[in-house]
């Protein structure tokens, strides 16, 4: 890997241009995961789809969004990324177009589609996060931006779009923003170093040979550290989609849960630039381990179906470590894959996660009691837990073999 000598980077350092470029493209490609409720759930009110096919979009266009970031990770070089950023922001504009006309099974269909561009830009900015010195401030700086434009995109469609214009004009604005993209993406690098020297090898991790000096090291370590960040995600959206069925099973009012969604939300932001300060300050593993275990404290909480106030808050703790913890899963990655192929894959993980999680949450949940959802987070962060834990340790022991060899 040829680090940059002056900054750490892997590669040339993008210019400040550059950044916001990349940045603006993969929050693009992202909007949709924190629009869908409304979008949606508009078409849903308009009779266009009916409940279970909400689900089926829903579900749809984030499962295509996961593998086509991590088949973009896996398989492409990181060239001609100018071109690609424009041609995915301008396909995506159209597929946002192309929902206006549809109804049914067949908005599952395009919206499956319009998964594949929007993974591919976000793929584009998790390679320069990769490549970066500290990507977990990167990957912190990148999930504030994302969490705060669907805040403020999802407001302002909800006060001057939504009921004027309905649903098609969430994807009008939509389809406008990936316009402006395409046209920002003009000023993208037009590739990224590569991550390994041997231009033959795989991107798939434990495809190519770790650097020099990292002993004891298995491949199978990158899987291992991808399949946390699966089980994380799977946790967080797992619970967080049914807050409302919760809080209504506790009794509380139904503006109750709105509130607790907007608490969650500006918390999450709050969590994120927090991660952000703080990055290169702070071990991944202490940090996780006490995310975790505040997480836990958060489950039971949930699980006793607490007053509304203590739900409020619960829920803005939640949103907090949500966003606070994902940034050091990134140097989880690198640690267990320092060739940095299983980092680049972080973004089709976590997408994978957030998608499946909630579906295995539906086969255990009834509309009576949705305390089901809690039970399959606490299973999935241990399970997370153990394996971050299990990296940590093998992680030591290779810093201490390390440091016999040296002497």
């Amino acid at each position: 890997m040829a680090d940059n000598k002056n900054s750490g980077w892997i590669g040339e350092r993008p210019t400040p241009v550059q950044f916001g470029a990349i940045l603006l493209v993969g929050v693009c490609g992202v909007l949709i995961a924190g629009l869908q409720p409304l979008l949606l759930g508009t078409l849903a009110q308009e009779g266009r789809i009916t409940a279970n096919q909400l689900g089926h979009a829903a579900t749809a266009e984030l499962l295509l969004m996961g593998a086509a970031c991590a088949y973009a990770g896996a398989r492409w070089k990181a060239e001609r990324l100018r071109a690609i950023g424009v041609v995915a922001s301008l396909l995506l504009a159209a597929l946002n177009l192309l929902t206006l006309r549809t109804n049914g099974e067949m908005v599952t269909l395009v919206r499956a589609l319009a998964g594949i561009p929007s993974g591919i830009m976000i793929w584009i900015t998790i390679a320069m996060i990769t490549r970066s010195p500290t990507p977990e401030r990167w990957s912190g700086i990148y999930l504030t931006l994302q969490t705060l434009a669907q805040f403020v995109i999802a407001a302002a469609l909800t006060t001057w779009v939504a009921p004027f214009y309905g649903a098609n004009g969430g994807f009008v604005a939509l389809a406008v923003v990936c316009a402006v993209t395409a046209a920002v993406a003009f000023v993208l690098p037009d590739h990224f170093a590569p991550l390994i020297a041997s231009a033959n090898a795989s991107g798939l991790p434990g495809s190519s040979p770790l650097p020099q000096g990292e002993v004891g090291r298995s491949p199978g370590e990158g899987w291992l550290a991808l399949a946390a960040i699966f089980l994380f995600l799977a946790f967080i959206v797992g619970v967080w989609v049914y807050a409302e069925p919760l809080s209504r099973q506790a009794g509380h009012a139904p503006s109750v849960a709105g509130v607790a969604v907007s608490a969650s939300l500006a918390f999450q932001v709050l969590g994120g630039a927090t991660a952000t300060l703080l990055a290169g300050r702070l071990r991944w593993f202490p940090t996780i381990l006490v995310c975790s275990l505040l997480n836990v404290g958060c489950l039971l909480s949930f699980a006793a179906l607490p007053g509304e106030s203590v739900f409020i808050a619960t829920s803005a703790a939640f949103g907090f470590l949500w966003l606070f913890v994902l940034p050091f899963l990134v140097p989880m990655v690198i640690a267990a894959d320092p060739t940095r192929r299983a980092a680049v894959l972080v973004g089709g993980a976590e997408l994978l996660g957030a998608s499946l999680g909630p579906l295995l949450v539906s086969f255990i949940v009834t509309d009576s009691d949705a305390r089901g959802a809690i039970a399959f987070g606490a299973g999935a962060l241990v399970l997370a837990l153990l394996i971050a834990a299990v990296l940590h340790r093998r992680e030591s022991r290779t810093t201490g073999t390390m440091a016999e060899i040296a002497d």
